[in-house]
């Protein structure tokens, strides 16, 4: 759960420390006292996106650090190389600049990777997502959420890759044929150009090497020449291998009378026979060597012809090849392309179905699932004092698709005797609250996230149905951390632990400050709500008695 929240720097906070408990934790005040600040910090320590406009006023940067408790191992830690702590500490600082420093027990991580802890500590329904309820294309997200059919998702995906790949290919092929003559005669005359340079792998790489060899043939004739006589020696000079071979029998002679010298003998020795093969195979590269014009002319004319088909297959004769072979088996596919179709639709035929098998295995998984979930947020929903509420997942068969073949949507009914209808068109404000809250309370129930955070999802709640969303929220505070901005005193009565947001000025700067509230502090705060600004006995009074009936 998250225990502490530390905030510096973002926007109208300078600095807070914010302490939460188990259960059912509310924060109320004034509209515009920064509650959306203290909600904002915490999307930031989750991964969400964080701007530059969130920092305060004439600071540099904005930081936010919480400690999370009783955090179990997830994989996450071992994956990303992070050091696990049941005392799980996240930091992130927001730069002007731009830069994001993002820190999970000491260890730097990306906004990218922080995000994949945080919706594994932390669920946030705000407002927005009565939004997502209306978009039918969310709707069977939420079912299969529900369902928990992971695996059934990923065999059909596997199925359904299958299909497409088939008509990927099948597309491919398919050509009028006026497209297909074209490109015949195109694929021919490539195929006929390669196959005329007759070209073998690596023939550039010699060719390049013979024509430098050629190119510069009198400059190597002539350091041959000057390497051999100084090896063999010349008509007034001994050479390097006739210096060696006397050397090494003045050695000879007495290599017995010394260990060392025997030593040195082995070596000089070692050398002469080296030097001699190498005087030796200089003559002979020196001998071999020729040089013709007219075979450079041919090297060139050669290297020509490779030089113009590179520009248009490939950078290499290897390449180049490749590239022929790669249109043959083209053109083969295309000659041939009506026979490999039917092949190939025969394949799709049979992909198809078993496709469209695991697809209805896994639609009966989710109309299975679809009847609990009613049943599961009706309840619910009896419980937020919509009793006559009628609710049911609508399925529309589609063509195979990544999800599968079924559209689903959410209908409901709202009144006594009027038909389902699409969500959209018949839930009011307070309604679609409540259906909200009683979803993500079904929902959540698949998880494991222990915290949920509920930013002003009573919007349009008043009177009874506002005091059965305040016991809703409770009951689920009973197994899960719950966070609640509210502007609602039923709900802020429920409250295990009360903070209060409050905006004041000092030396021409707006602060907020957070205040965790004793039971007087508790009963002002709620009078305040009930009666506005001007508070009266009669307003503490209500106040007191809604807190002791809660307590």
């Amino acid at each position: 759960m998250l225990s502490l929240l530390h905030i510096e720097n973002i926007a109208v906070i300078e600095r807070a420390d914010i302490s939460f408990d188990r259960g059912f934790n509310v924060l109320t005040g004034e509209t515009g006292a920064g509650k959306s600040i203290v909600i904002d910090a915490i999307s930031a320590i989750l991964g969400q996106r964080a701007y530059r406009d969130m920092i305060r006023t004439g600071t540099s940067k904005a930081s936010v650090r919480a400690v999370f408790t009783d955090v179990p191992e997830l994989p996450w830690f071992a994956e990303n190389g992070v050091e696990y702590d049941p005392e799980t500490i996240i930091q992130r600082e927001v730069h002007l600049d731009g830069k994001n420093v993002c820190r999970v027990n000491g260890s730097l991580v990306t906004v990218t990777i922080l995000h994949k802890l945080g919706i594994q500590l932390i669920n946030i329904h705000g407002q927005h997502d009565s939004a997502s309820l209306f978009d039918e294309s969310n709707h069977l997200q939420f079912l299969d959420d529900f369902s928990g059919n992971q695996g059934l998702r990923a065999d059909y995906a596997d199925k359904y890759d299958a299909v497409a790949r088939l008509r990927r290919e099948i597309d491919r092929m398919s050509m009028d044929e006026g497209e297909k003559l074209r490109r015949m005669e195109t694929l021919k005359y490539q195929i006929a150009e390669i196959e005329k340079a007759n070209l073998t792998a690596g023939e550039d790489d010699e060719l390049e090497a013979r024509r430098k060899l050629l190119q510069n043939s009198e400059k190597i004739a002539n350091g041959l020449n000057d390497a051999v006589e100084n090896l063999y020696g010349g008509d007034d000079t001994d050479g390097a291998a006739s210096l060696l071979s006397m050397a090494e029998r003045a050695l000879a002679r007495i290599a017995k009378f010394s260990d060392d010298i025997s030593g040195l003998h082995e070596r000089v020795a070692d050398l002469m026979y080296q030097v001699q093969d190498v005087a030796e195979l200089s003559r002979e590269v020196r001998d071999d060597l020729e040089y013709s014009a007219d075979e450079l002319e041919r090297i060139e004319s050669r290297l020509d012809v490779i030089h113009r088909l590179r520009k248009k297959y490939g950078t290499t004769c290897a390449d180049i090849i490749a590239f022929g072979e790669k249109a043959k088996q083209e053109l083969d596919e295309i000659e041939f392309a009506d026979d490999h179709i039917e092949r190939l639709k025969k394949k799709l035929k049979k992909a198809e179905k078993t496709a469209w098998d695991a697809a209805k295995e896994l639609r009966k998984n989710r109309q299975d699932a679809a009847e609990r979930l009613s049943a599961r947020i009706l309840t619910e929903l009896a419980q937020l004092d919509m009793p006559k509420v009628q609710f049911s997942c609508v399925f529309t068969e589609i063509e195979l698709a990544n999800n599968g073949a079924d559209a689903v949507a959410f209908y409901m009914s709202a009144n006594v005797g009027e038909a389902l209808k699409p969500m959209s068109k018949v839930a009011s404000g307070g309604e679609l609250a409540r259906i909200m809250l009683a979803m993500k309370n079904v929902l959540a129930e698949q998880d494991r996230v222990n915290t949920l955070i509920f930013d002003e999802v009573d919007t349009g709640v008043s009177g009874r149905a506002a005091q059965k969303v305040a016991e809703k929220l409770k009951s689920v505070a009973r197994n899960k951390q719950v966070l609640c901005v509210t502007h609602l005193p039923q709900i802020a009565a429920m409250g295990d632990t009360h903070l209060l947001i409050a905006k004041g000025e000092r030396e021409g700067r707006t602060y907020t400050t957070v205040t965790p509230l004793d039971i007087e502090g508790r009963k002002r705060e709620l009078a305040r709500i009930i009666g506005g600004a001007n508070i009266t006995e009669t307003t503490l009074k209500s106040a007191e008695e809604m807190l002791c009936s809660e307590i």
